[in-house]
């Protein structure tokens, strides 16, 4: 058998059966009492079945109405969950994305194509951009203060985060244009283990480890110059030769300015440039959807 039910109808039988006063129920549902009559009649057709006894004392559930009664609630109540869902992703679709980063990812064009990716699927959504310090490796994951974040691996707390690569860069090293060394293509690391480097601030836990290539230096520790927080400190730390520094491929163009140069470095790793959000956010559909169109960026 099949019955076209509406909502509206069940919530009207469900209100009849709590109050199992007709007068009240239809107060309840802000509707009069003949039109809240006259919607259980149409309902009790459309099933075939009477729901309630009435009389003029009392209303009452008929076996049938027993029945139906749960059924009605259940249904409902899901009803209701599925509203809610519908709305919380609507709310998604015309909130604002942030998307931290601590130097702008040049690379070829990858932020604006993103982006375009990213709009074209979300027309409603607002994306960001937050500009961090290098204090904050995470570009402002940790705080809260970013959805998703442009950064170099390794990350602090790395279980709290997911990510999918964007680039994986050889190390160069950047030093003033008038250093000895700088007449040379290529530059042994074991050659720059004396130099004075410029370093991240401590905040930036393993990463300033990494950009020091403590891993390459055998137990030596380094010798830090001065502490830098930007580009622009950077090279103007390179131009007052108070240090040399390692900078990924991709970033080279950002420092080889007037008076500094970049060589390629033998005996040091590369790099890796992500896109990470954290764990607890991984199924967020805008998070889901930024990560979506950036992989579709790089892959293409």
């Amino acid at each position: 058998m099949t019955m076209d039910v509406h909502g509206r109808d069940l919530r009207y039988f469900l209100a009849v059966a709590e109050e199992l006063h007709f007068t009240r129920a239809a107060e309840r549902l802000y509707v009069s009492q003949p039109a809240l009559s006259k919607q259980i009649r149409a309902l009790e057709r459309r099933l075939g079945v009477e729901l309630f006894r009435r009389d003029r004392h009392a209303v009452a559930l008929t076996a049938a109405g027993a029945a139906l009664l749960p059924h009605a609630g259940r249904v409902l109540a899901a009803w209701e969950e599925g509203a809610a869902a519908v709305e919380a992703a609507k709310a998604e679709q015309r909130s604002t994305l942030v998307v931290g980063m601590s130097t702008s990812p040049a690379r070829g064009g990858l932020l604006p194509a993103v982006r375009s990716r990213f709009g074209a699927e979300h027309p409603q959504t607002v994306t960001r951009l937050r500009q961090v310090s290098w204090e904050d490796p995470t570009a402002g994951l940790a705080q809260g203060l970013a959805d998703v974040a442009f950064v170099w691996l390794p990350l602090p707390d790395e279980e709290r985060y997911d990510w999918t690569v964007v680039a994986e860069e050889p190390r160069l090293i950047a030093l003033p244009a008038a250093h000895p060394l700088a007449a040379r293509a290529e530059i042994d690391f074991a050659d720059l283990l004396d130099e004075p480097f410029l370093a991240l601030p401590p905040s930036a836990g393993p990463l300033r480890d990494h950009w020091l290539a403590l891993d390459a230096r055998g137990g030596r520790p380094p010798r830090v110059g001065a502490e830098i927080a930007g580009t622009e400190e950077t090279y103007e730390a390179l131009i007052a030769g108070l240090g040399v520094c390692l900078v990924a491929e991709g970033n080279a163009a950002l420092l080889a300015l007037g008076g500094v140069v970049t060589r390629p470095v033998r005996g040091v790793g590369g790099s890796r440039y992500v896109l990470a959000w954290r764990r607890e956010d991984g199924e967020r559909p805008l998070v889901r959807a930024y990560a979506r169109a950036c992989r579709a960026t790089v892959g293409g």
